[in-house]
């Protein structure tokens, strides 16, 4: 009785504290399904450690605004509105919580649930207790000036809503209470007063919080088919005049005098024209003739054992072959579905399905519902974001015993001469597909035999590079890499700057332009890394001593005064507009890499910590398999593999990228009128097309990304090395940018009056300056913006619209 009574005193206290807390209490309707209800607090704010506040507040925005709506099905989502320096700032802290499903009725009592309701109040007390308390360890002292819910609902019929008495809502939660301590085991006393303790260790803990070791692959290589397509420019439009392909097995010899007749091809002038008369029907023909015999050739290889033949590569199909595909199945392909995977307006895959068929229904099946999934037949791939560079270049590389690539007159081929020019046409796209063939199976051999990981099972290079990674290099025990929240990617993400870019003086002769040795394989061989699971540290600026830095590991936002003595300004800073990286002196509050605000301090900035995640500091888990691939490149280089040499060049600066990918980026929608009108009205879009009178493209911005119910960045990210690698390779340039008589820098590279010292000269050794060009004259007008006339040939360098 004594403890009951001690429980229910305490909970008096706490009731009453957030009653005086409250400032107001928001509820709005944005469209039907949809509710919005926030509780904004006076200052001084609550604390993410004031869990059974948090609670409470939750449960009175829950019993008055989501529980008494009547609908179908009902979902919730929690968002802290937190005061950090430069700002509020929202944070979704978990899934969406259900409360209603379909098959629940109108209950007479909100505080008993009926035998079908999946979540009974207590249960969603036990949900929302747990979710707060395993949040406030990831938040530390951090404060909330505002709680809401967003409230999904399925058919709501009515938006009236019940008067709900705060009596009542306070003798439901007491409820909850009492029947949440056979749960969690404790008296109600201590559900109260409970710290954040053995409720979350096991997630703590969780494997699935980190990257995991990956074993190499029993399977054999994939085959894999190339395929190439040749245009005309018919009223301003590219239109196909020819289309081919060739499948590559891995042990198929594509030097054989026999190979040409393996690819199969189609040319539209080979069709009757009294039977398509004009160009546009011969030229649908061969596209529709390409995918049928493509579906026939898959399926009958599949038939054979341990035949894994699905993937087709263009090259360039991202921007050229995969939209004129995208086109014509938009237009004409009524015999298949699609699925474009595009990121940032750049076709990676466009998955090809069979349409279903009506199913055949007895007699009086009224029935609508058809699960069926689409069957796949192949998926269209670029064989670009897996081997960067020219075709001809790559084949020179990778398989120069196949001859050289072709070339035609493009602006010379017209409709009414492709007839006389047959021969020499396709002849020059099938050399396209051969050296493609090479090249890809070139670089598949060369990728299984060293590491045991086959090409085709990868879409990107970066991908590959972790698969390597993963399989023969990385050991989570020595050092586990943790995968970010939402809340950490967000915050340590705007600590990843990337490379420094400036130009001091605009104008010089006789000057030295140096490249570092694969500067970012180096960092990431030589400095330490951030390994482990992050810990939050809030109002570090009350805690700040001298010495407070040099004891921190991590990502921490600080309080910057560059003086003005600095004339080559170290930290970069993000321009909140136009997102812009600037080098600037004065004040300004950033998120950083505390190594680098230590190597700021040293040359003179002022830095005051305000918040942040301390990692711990361990040896780079990337050594031995920079080791390994730069030994391999040296050994390829003596030997004149320059193929070998190609690959290792790629692989070695395709890995530390892929952690630092954005969970932001473009959608790209086919859709259909309805939902191309809903996308241009209610999103910010920067692409909106009509592909046919049944299909729309739309390319927009995911504006809820910020708020999102669900945390579902790319399935790998671990931001906080990105950010580290490209910060350390900052610190390992400013000596050489803050000399004065550095003209210019961008990431790797610096144009000096004087030359370098030749302990730091070498051809070959990472982390050392080579010599690219003895400069005669240069002109510098800004990042990225250059002339040089030089010694080793002329140089002109300059990105944006105004490039040519």
């Amino acid at each position: 009785m004594m403890k009951k009574h001690m429980a229910a005193k305490m909970f008096h206290v706490k009731w009453k504290e957030i009653q005086n807390q409250i400032k107001e209490i928001r509820y709005t309707i944005p469209f039907s399904g949809l509710r919005i209800a926030s509780i904004n607090f006076h200052s001084p704010f609550i604390s993410c450690n004031d869990c059974d506040k948090i609670v409470f507040s939750i449960m009175i925005l829950l019993l008055r605004y989501a529980l008494p709506t009547e609908s179908d099905y009902g979902k919730f989502t929690i968002t802290y509105v937190m005061k950090i320096p430069t700002g509020d700032v929202p944070y979704t802290i978990g899934k969406a919580i259900p409360f209603r499903d379909q098959e629940e009725i109108n209950h007479s009592s909100l505080d008993k649930a009926s035998p079908r309701f999946s979540c009974s109040i207590s249960s969603i007390y036990a949900l929302i207790d747990q979710l707060v308390r395993f949040k406030a360890e990831d938040y530390d002292c951090a404060k909330i000036s505002s709680i809401s819910l967003r409230i999904y609902l399925s058919s709501p019929k009515s938006s009236a809503m019940p008067l709900i008495k705060d009596a009542y809502i306070k003798k439901t939660i007491w409820e909850c209470i009492k029947s949440y301590k056979d749960a969690v085991k404790c008296s109600p006393n201590d559900t109260l007063s409970r710290t954040i303790n053995n409720t979350t260790k096991k997630r703590f803990y969780d494997k699935n919080n980190y990257l995991t070791a990956i074993k190499p692959s029993n399977e054999k290589m994939h085959s894999f088919i190339v395929a190439d397509l040749e245009t005309v420019i018919l009223n301003d439009v590219h239109v196909p005049y020819a289309v081919g392909f060739l499948i590559v097995r891995p042990e198929d010899d594509l030097s054989s005098s026999s190979i040409y007749d393996e690819i199969e091809s189609y040319f539209s002038e080979d069709f009757p024209s009294i039977v398509f008369q004009t160009f546009e029907e011969r030229s649908n023909k061969i596209m529709f003739d390409f995918l049928e015999r493509l579906v026939v050739v898959i399926r009958m290889e599949m038939k054979k054992k341990d035949s894994h033949l699905q993937i087709v590569y263009f090259h360039n199909f991202s921007r050229f072959d995969g939209i004129i595909l995208l086109k014509y199945l938009a237009t004409h392909g009524s015999k298949y579905t699609f699925k474009p995977l595009m990121r940032n307006n750049k076709l990676y895959e466009l998955s090809i399905y069979q349409k279903k068929s009506p199913i055949k229904k007895k007699k009086n099946d009224l029935s609508t519902d058809d699960t069926r999934q689409p069957k796949l037949l192949f998926k269209l791939r670029d064989s670009l974001t897996l081997l960067t560079g020219s075709l001809d270049k790559l084949s020179q590389n990778l398989c120069h015993h196949l001859g050289h690539k072709g070339s035609i007159q493009h602006e010379n081929v017209k409709v009414e001469n492709l007839n006389n020019n047959r021969s020499s046409l396709l002849d020059y796209m099938k050399q396209d597909i051969l050296l493609l063939g090479g090249v890809m199976q070139r670089a598949q051999s060369i990728y299984y035999s060293s590491f045991s990981v086959d090409i085709v099972t990868k879409l990107t290079m970066s991908s590959l590079a972790l698969s390597i990674f993963r399989t023969n290099f990385y050991d989570p025990s020595t050092f586990p890499i943790h995968i970010p929240n939402q809340n950490e990617d967000t915050f340590i993400r705007r600590g990843y700057y990337g490379g420094h870019a400036d130009t001091y003086i605009p104008k010089g002769d006789n000057l030295n332009y140096y490249d570092v040795n694969s500067l970012y394989p180096f960092i990431m061989k030589t400095f330490s890394m951030p390994g482990g699971k992050p810990v939050w540290h809030g109002n570090l600026e009350k805690k700040n001593k001298d010495d407070i830095l040099e004891n921190m590991y991590g990502f921490f936002e600080a309080h910057i005064v560059c003086p003005i003595s600095i004339k080559r300004p170290f930290l970069p800073y993000r321009d909140a507009k136009s997102k812009t990286i600037i080098f600037p002196s004065g004040e300004f509050v950033g998120v950083y890499y505390s190594e680098e605000l230590k190597y700021a301090k040293k040359i003179g900035y002022q830095v005051t910590l305000l918040s942040g995640y301390s990692f711990e500091k361990m040896n780079s888990p990337f050594d031995s398999f920079i080791n390994t691939i730069y030994k391999y490149r040296q050994e390829a280089k003596i030997k004149g593999n320059s193929a070998m040499d190609y690959v290792y060049k790629l692989l070695m600066n395709s890995l530390y990228g892929r952690f630092g990918i954005n969970p932001r980026s473009t959608i790209t929608e086919i859709c259909n009128e309805k939902r191309y009108n809903i996308l241009t009205k209610e999103f910010d879009f920067n692409l909106a097309e009509k592909l046919s009178d049944d299909y729309f493209i739309v390319t927009y911005w995911d504006n809820s990304f910020l708020n999102a119910n669900n945390w579902a960045p790319p399935r790998i990210s671990a931001v906080q090395l990105a950010a580290a690698v490209t910060a350390c390779a900052r610190i390992h340039m400013y000596p050489y940018i803050s000399r004065p008589d550095c003209y210019y820098t961008d990431t790797d590279s610096v144009v000096l009056g004087n030359p370098l010292p030749s302990d730091v000269i070498s051809s070959n050794e990472l982390g050392l300056f080579k010599l690219e060009y003895n400069v005669i004259e240069g002109i510098f007008l800004a990042p990225k913006s250059y002339y040089m006339m030089s010694q080793q040939g002329n140089v002109i360098r300059h990105k944006g619209l105004a490039k040519s």
